[in-house]
């Protein structure tokens, strides 16, 4: 069988996984299955990773085994971000069921469609870096294993960090499509922790990858035009 078939298929496993416990962390803590909002967000989060996972198969197979795990050689400080960061998108859940079992998690349905347009974007800015970066994965390091090079074009072009935007996207969405204005608050964990991230991979990126110092000049940048 063909390594990036296999591949893939670890992944649509883990996403069967994922999405096990994406039920029992929003329908658990809500104390009820009567929340349409979430069953909504459900499909469209299932609906939306099967699309990803078709054009980075199509454009970037070997994407998958790059992100399959943290790699060796990650920096140690980078596993502080990265528990910052997953633990905060993965508190927007339980906090939004909270809220919904408390009589919360009742926005407006325009905050709900709004939340949805976020969420279409989100994922087409984390799949489009993936698409045309090869060194896309979950921690920060050098990959000398891999023949890491800067790379400068798809977003890259415009901005040095989509995945971190993208990313930030990505988990406002999720509070705003589920309706809960207190699940903004682990949603500005996820923002903040993957600002300072930045600022820390920079650092690594000038001092440790030849060309970066050159990219940071002709893309000046980091997340959005003109602001930052």
């Amino acid at each position: 069988m063909d390594t990036s078939f296999r591949v893939v298929g670890k992944a649509l496993i883990q996403l069967v996984v994922t999405v096990a416990v994406i039920w029992v962390l929003l329908f658990g803590s809500a104390g009820t299955l009567d929340w349409p909002r979430a069953w909504w967000f459900m499909a469209a989060f299932v609906i939306a990773i099967l699309i990803a996972v078709a054009v980075l198969y199509r454009l970037n197979p070997e994407i998958f085994a790059a992100r399959a795990r943290v790699q060796p050689g990650t920096k140690l400080w980078d596993y502080i971000f990265i528990a910052l960061v997953i633990g905060g998108m993965v508190a927007i859940l339980p906090v939004a069921g909270f809220d919904r079992r408390l009589g919360g998690a009742g926005a407006p349905d325009w905050v709900v469609l709004v939340g949805y347009a976020i969420f279409i974007a989100s994922f087409v800015g984390q799949t489009w870096p993936q698409a045309v970066n090869r060194h896309f994965e979950p921690g920060v390091r050098i990959q000398q294993d891999r023949g890491q090079t800067v790379i400068d074009t798809g977003p890259y072009a415009y901005v040095r960090h989509p995945g971190y935007i993208s990313g930030s996207l990505l988990a406002l969405s999720i509070a705003l499509v589920l309706g809960s204005w207190w699940a903004l608050i682990p949603v500005a964990v996820v923002i903040v922790g993957l600002m300072v991230r930045t600022v820390f991979e920079e650092r690594t990126l000038r001092a440790e990858l030849p060309g970066y110092a050159d990219y940071t000049r002709r893309v000046k940048w980091r997340w959005v035009p003109g602001v930052w």
